[in-house]
């Protein structure tokens, strides 16, 4: 049978169109539904709430009536408080099935942990409350740094009040005993004699806490200046001649930094006055202190040995700690205060340097002070600096110094 080919064409047009129309209305169906999906998953959030979360300044989460996260800040996340579409922490939700069930505002302060991995924690001031008809609201405040800086401040007040006690208490007593042996003049002379060492140390403590007060509340880089290291070291030294002499140690001194060091002169003389007198009074009577100087990679090094008892690894991640002592028995014979290290810490940490230990039971230790040392351009470009040179001077200093300078990196062996 014969096909007209006028028709066969008719045909296979027909065909192609309804094709074409069946295709259309596939796809206006699919763009329809995925519109609709959209629409679903998008949270009916009242209106403004959107905007006020964005600004709020705080970590936040909006879980549905299922508790899935339907939309959470950046710092929820970082927080850890929400991993993909969940809740991470029970404490949270169970805060938000309360406040589902009760309608009520819930409000704890939460102690989580940070992440899947680690020991750290992160504490937070956590708010809860119900977000429209369908969804709850979690607001988190970050207070970690807050809550531990007010732990250190209880601390340091509680610790400060029993070091205090104990001196006063001990005046107190001995003033008692004088007054009750005053016709017994040896013992008059002995009571006395105490009461001279207990004053002495509650100076000590009491100068010790105003110096870790100022120091907190210092600003160097506002009121630094370019600071010989080498003439701080030597009035340190100086000012430890003294306690030296009286337990026949020397104090050998050895090396040289070669640059200038920006920072406060006299908070960095009270850092390395603590570290020398913390050796001299660790020291055995008749031994020696040595005090290294030296430049190396852009950074001025101080090293004080002494060759104490030495230091246990457990106790050197502790030894910064404020009123930490390694034998308290022993600090209170030797009228230490238990803050100096923590003062060293502070002056070396706000001048951008690091301060670190070695030790070894039996062969003393070696306390390293680092320091960035300031461009040689820097001190030119000041006039004269803090060793009184102009930058004529420093640079036939700096010429004079190639010669010398490999005798000086070696120091004293510390």
């Amino acid at each position: 049978m014969n096909v007209d080919p006028v028709l066969l064409s008719l045909a296979a047009g027909l065909v192609g169109l309804a094709i074409g129309i069946s295709g259309m209305a596939a796809f206006r169906l699919s763009e329809v539904q995925r519109r609709a999906v959209i629409y679903i998953d998008e949270p009916n959030l009242p209106e403004g709430a959107a905007e006020v979360l964005s600004i709020i300044g705080r970590a936040y989460v909006i879980v549905d009536a299922i508790d899935g996260v339907v939309r959470a800040s950046p710092a929820a996340y970082a927080f850890g408080l929400v991993r993909g579409h969940t809740v991470v922490h029970p404490e949270l939700l169970q805060l938000t099935a309360r406040v589902r069930r009760d309608g009520v505002i819930e409000e704890r302060h939460l102690e989580l942990p940070r992440g899947p991995l680690g020991q750290g924690t992160i504490i937070v001031q956590a708010r809860v409350a119900s977000l429209g008809e369908e969804y709850i609201l979690i607001l988190a405040d970050d207070r970690t740094e807050i809550t531990r800086t007010e732990e250190i401040r209880n601390d340091f007040v509680a610790n400060v009040s029993h070091e205090l006690k104990t001196p006063v208490g001990a005046i107190s007593l001995l003033a008692e005993a004088m007054d009750d042996a005053a016709e017994d003049e040896v013992a008059v002379r002995r009571f006395a004699q105490r009461m001279h060492k207990e004053s002495g140390r509650l100076s000590a403590l009491v100068q010790d806490i105003i110096e870790l007060s100022r120091l907190q509340g210092a600003d160097v880089v506002r009121r630094g200046k370019p600071v010989d290291i080498n003439a701080v070291i030597s009035e340190a030294v100086d000012r430890n001649k003294l306690p030296a002499e009286s337990k026949h140690i020397d104090i050998v001194v050895g090396g040289r930094v070669d640059e200038l060091v920006y920072g406060d002169p006299d908070l960095l003389m009270t850092a390395f006055r603590n570290l020398i007198d913390n050796a001299i009074r660790y020291s055995p009577e008749g031994t020696r202190v040595g005090v290294g100087l030296r430049s190396r990679d852009g950074l001025a090094q101080i090293s004080v040995t002494d060759q104490g008892l030495g230091i246990t690894p457990e106790e050197q991640e502790r030894i910064f700690e404020r009123f930490y002592r390694i034998d308290a028995a022993r600090s209170r014979q030797t009228g230490g205060t238990g803050l100096g290290l923590s003062i060293v810490k502070h002056v070396v940490s706000n001048h951008g340097g690091e301060v670190t230990v070695w030790s070894q039971a039996g062969q003393g230790s070696t306390f390293t002070v680092r320091l960035p040392e300031m461009e040689p351009a820097e001190t030119d470009d000041a006039g004269p600096d803090a060793r009184g040179q102009a930058p004529d001077q420093q640079k036939a200093r700096k010429s004079d110094k190639k010669g010398g300078s490999a005798a000086h990196e070696q120091g004293v062996s510390a």
